[in-house]
């Protein structure tokens, strides 16, 4: 029931004072939605109370409230057993829910798979890949080997190989050191600055392409955007990189950063013993090679 205290003033004005754990923001978006009734009439958020007036709202969940839900998404599972699971992520797909990405992630597949990892923190996921990044990941099944996992990803002993093609010819392979930190000059972006966290990435040259580089690069430290961090900074940006990328795209073109999570080996927290996975590159990746080759 509206006060007295209320009378005269609009809608969302009332509501932002009589629900004050709502922003008025989201409570005007539930007015404009029909999820706010005033008398069994529908308002405007600027219409104007008289006090006395009985209304009912509807909450809406937020997409962050509804984030951690399961949603029945294809896996491509390359082993799985009671300890963990290892997954072929595909280009495109978010791992984690975000600003942006509340739905459809990697997390959510993951609670429609095994229900079980509901009650582990970020449902087992222990490191990340880019959206447009592909390649393997490792999820923990319980909460012993996930503390297990996160240890030797400290420990720096999860070895992890990824295939980049880049843009340039690389004369040799390498180790690229350079501490890695959010951009001063943007937001969206990571740069070598002295601020940042430490970073190490050791690359091989495995095929030299006209006017390109296939490199297998080898994470010590596993900073955010740290391969295309460290390659750019080295002068062979990856190829079709919207970030870190030459600014006007090369042809032929390549919708995403051509990366690929291809190798992955660990100490499985069960058994204790040295297992190791690889992916093949995706379809885009060959292509992307092949048509460098003719180029």
């Amino acid at each position: 029931m509206v006060p007295e205290s209320c009378a005269g003033l609009r809608l969302d004005q009332a509501l932002a004072q009589l629900l004050p754990r709502y922003s008025r923001a989201r409570l005007s978006t539930w007015i404009r939605e029909g999820r706010v009734c005033v008398d069994g009439r529908a308002l405007a958020p600027r219409d104007k109370l008289h006090g006395g007036e009985q209304v009912e709202v509807r909450p809406a969940l937020s997409p962050e409230e509804t984030a951690f839900r399961p949603e029945t998404i294809p896996l491509d599972i390359v082993h799985e057993d009671d300890t963990l699971i290892v997954i072929n992520k595909p280009a495109g797909l978010v791992v984690h829910p975000g600003s942006g990405n509340w739905q459809g992630t990697l997390l959510n597949a993951l609670l429609a798979h095994a229900p079980q990892l509901a009650a582990i923190p970020r449902a087992g996921i222990v490191h990340r890949l880019d959206k447009n990044t592909s390649g393997l990941l490792v999820i923990a099944k319980t909460l012993t080997a996930q503390t297990a996992l996160v240890r030797q990803l400290q420990a720096r002993s999860v070895s992890r190989e990824y295939c980049a093609v880049v843009h340039g010819r690389v004369a040799r392979g390498g180790t690229m050191e350079g501490a890695i930190g959010r951009d001063p000059r943007s937001r969206i972006r990571m740069a070598v600055v002295q601020s940042g966290k430490p970073a190490v990435t050791h690359y091989t040259v495995t095929e030299k392409l006209p006017r390109a580089t296939v490199l297998a690069c080898r994470l010590e430290t596993g900073r955010t955007h740290q391969i295309r961090v460290h390659l750019q900074k080295l002068g062979h940006p990856i190829w079709g990189d919207p970030v870190y990328g030459p600014r006007t795209p090369a042809e032929p073109r390549f919708p995403r950063q051509a990366l690929h999570a291809e190798k992955l080996a660990l100490i499985h927290p069960g058994t204790e013993k040295t297992m190791q996975w690889q992916a093949p590159l995706p379809a885009d990746m060959r292509q992307l090679i092949a048509a460098l080759r003719d180029a």
